[in-house]
Formats: structure tokens, C-alpha cells, sequence
């Protein structure tokens, strides 16, 4: 199965505030040969001088800077926008972006304030993330389209441009917990969670295959499984700055080291091998450093991590991305 390693973005990582980082990063990267870009979602600011883009925004300018590059969303949070607005959205970015757009969708942080001020509230966000799902796949395949749930409702609805991918853009399901398994078996083409050990994995994607298969009379593709894990690459086997780790999220039941990937190259490759053998083909790298060296530490994933690690790129795969050879 091809192996393909993405890049994580999260709070803006560059020294100046300027959109020209952004859009030079973008051409790094494709020279670096970097197979996806992925941004997370913060809809409110909740911590100081922490700036998180737009995703969807993002994503349709990066779409038009690259030609090769796919952009992802990691985790789009569902329940903060209505399912036919966003459905108009992303299927439009399909369009553009010739099916380079992915998506992973979840319900967001527990501590988040997004629910609020969008006009939700917590205890509704699963059911409300449900029904979006659902609500998209219908208007990406069919038209006028009706649909009456608990939290949405309407009559004769169809919008345009359908999406590139066929039948739609895959709709992978982020979130290590139980609901985030069964939703996935259920609803979603995919599995990418974050801070998750590689036994976790193992044990997450045989109960979604055979919930899938058991519950639903579905099965998940074997190469619909990721992972997302915070990445520090270094080179000499120096430490890096523990004040940086203050970016990870940290668990109470498991050691840092289990669910993350830092290291020399060899303990990196090591560790992404052994997340491979349980059967995860994506991964999204999150970039551990502060904004005056994260640009080294970019380079340093790619040349250490991707370029030996990642199935290289068929030119029908060029083509059908790009739409040149």
C-alpha cells in the first residue's frame, strides 16, 4: 500500500506575521516533495499571540499556489457550521483544486468555546456532527435533495459544482474515543487520530472493521488509516527544548515517547514502522519547534522522514493532481 506523509499546521509557526511565509512555505514544501498540507480549526482565540487560520480559507488559497500538493482539514469542527453552506464550500474546493482536497472532521476540543459562539452547545455536537455527515454525502451525489433530522431540516436542496472525487471526498473521522470508532464505522471513509499509541491503533482498527462489517454491511478501505504525531527530528542526537512540548497534548495513562515521534532519524523511522505494520498508510507530521528554527525542523522531516519513507509519485498520480506530466 502507498505510504504518504503529510505536514501539520496549527497555530501560525513562522517568525513574522506576513501571508509571504505562508505562500513560500507552500513552494518548500512542494520542492521538498511533501506529499499534503493539514490545518487544524480554532474558531476563537482563546490563548494570546496563538493564531490559527481559517482551514477552508486556507486551503483554497494554498490549493491555487501548488499544483501537486493535496490539503487537508485535521479536524474540521462539524458541529460549529451547517452542513449545507460547508458542503457548498468544499465541494467547490474539490472542484478547483482537480480532487486534492481532504477531509478529516471531528467534534472538537472538549475545552473549546467554538460551540457557543457558533450557537451550539456540547451536549449536541455528536448527533450534530451525524447528521452534517450524512447531510454532505447526499448533496455531494445527489440532487434536490430533503432531509429532516433532529437538528437540521429542508426540502428540494441541490447545489453545484459537485465535487471531483468520486463518489465524494473522503470523510475521515479523527478522535481516539470509542464514539470516534463507531463513527467511523458508521459514517466515515477513514480514521485519523492524534496522540494515539500504535497498539491503540491496532486494536482501533479491527474494531471499526468489524463494527463496520458486523453493524453497518460496510468495510472501511485497508488504506483509510492514519495518524497524526507530533515530530521532532534530531539530527546529532541532542535534546530538543523542552519548553516546545508545551505543545503537545499530554496524556495521563501514557508515556510521551509512545505517541509521538522524536528522535534521531532512525528512532523516527523506527517508530513510524512500527505504527505501518498495524496498518496505517498516512501520516500527518506536526512540526515540534519554535517559529525561529520550525522551518529547519521542516527540512529536516522531509529529508530524514518523507523522502526515505513516502511511495514516490506515478505520473498518472502527477497527472491527475496536477493535470500536466
Amino acid at each position: 500500500m502507498k505510504v504518504r506523509l503529510g505536514l501539520g499546521l496549527g497555530a501560525w509557526s513562522f517568525d513574522e506575521f506576513d501571508s509571504k511565509n505562508l505562500y513560500d512555505f507552500i513552494d518548500k514544501c512542494d520542492d521538498l516533495g511533501v506529499d499534503s498540507l493539514w490545518f487544524s480549526e480554532r474558531i476563537i482565540n482563546d490563548i494570546p499571540n496563538r493564531i490559527v487560520l481559517d482551514p477552508i480559507i486556507t486551503l483554497a488559497a494554498l490549493a491555487g499556489k501548488s499544483r501537486i500538493m493535496k490539503f487537508g482539514t485535521n479536524a474540521l469542527n462539524l458541529p460549529a457550521r451547517h452542513p449545507i453552506v460547508l458542503a457548498k464550500e468544499l465541494a467547490t474546493l474539490d472542484f478547483l483544486s482537480r480532487g486534492r482536497l481532504l477531509l478529516v472532521v471531528g467534534l472538537g476540543s472538549e475545552e473549546s468555546r467554538d460551540y457557543m459562539a457558533s450557537g451550539g452547545f456540547k451536549k449536541e455536537r455528536g448527533a450534530r456532527t451525524d447528521e452534517c455527515i450524512e447531510i454532505m454525502k447526499l448533496l455531494w451525489t445527489q440532487n434536490n435533495v430533503s432531509f429532516h433530522g433532529q437538528y437540521y431540516s429542508f426540502d428540494d436542496v441541490t447545489i453545484v459544482p459537485k465535487p471531483i472525487q468520486d463518489p465524494t471526498p473522503p470523510v475521515w473521522i479523527g478522535g481516539r474515543s470509542k464514539a470516534a470508532l463507531k463513527r467511523t464505522a458508521r459514517l466515515g471513509d477513514g480514521w485519523l487520530p492524534a496522540g494515539i499509541t500504535p497498539y491503540e491503533c491496532a486494536e482501533g482498527i479491527v474494531e471499526i472493521q468489524n463494527l463496520a462489517s458486523s453493524d453497518y454491511d460496510r468495510a472501511i478501505p485497508e488504506d483509510h488509516f492514519g495518524v497524526a504525531l507530533s515530530c521532532f527530528v534530531s539530527e546529532d542526537g541532542a535534546e530538543m527544548d523542552k519548553s516546545i512540548l508545551a505543545n503537545v497534548r499530554r496524556r495521563h495513562d501514557a508515556s510521551l515517547d509512545s505517541y509521538t515521534a522524536i528522535g534521531t532519524p532512525e528512532e523516527i523511522i523506527k517508530t513510524i514502522d512500527s505504527y505501518q505494520k498495524v496498518g496505517v498508510t498516512k501520516f500527518v507530521l506536526q512540526p515540534l519547534a519554535k517559529p525561529g528554527d520550525w522551518l529547519k525542523q521542516v527540512e529536516l522531516i522531509a529529508k530524514h522522514v518523507i523522502k526515505p519513507l513516502q511511495t514516490p509519485f506515478s505520473k498518472k498520480e502527477v497527472f491527475e493532481r496536477s493535470g500536466v506530466v
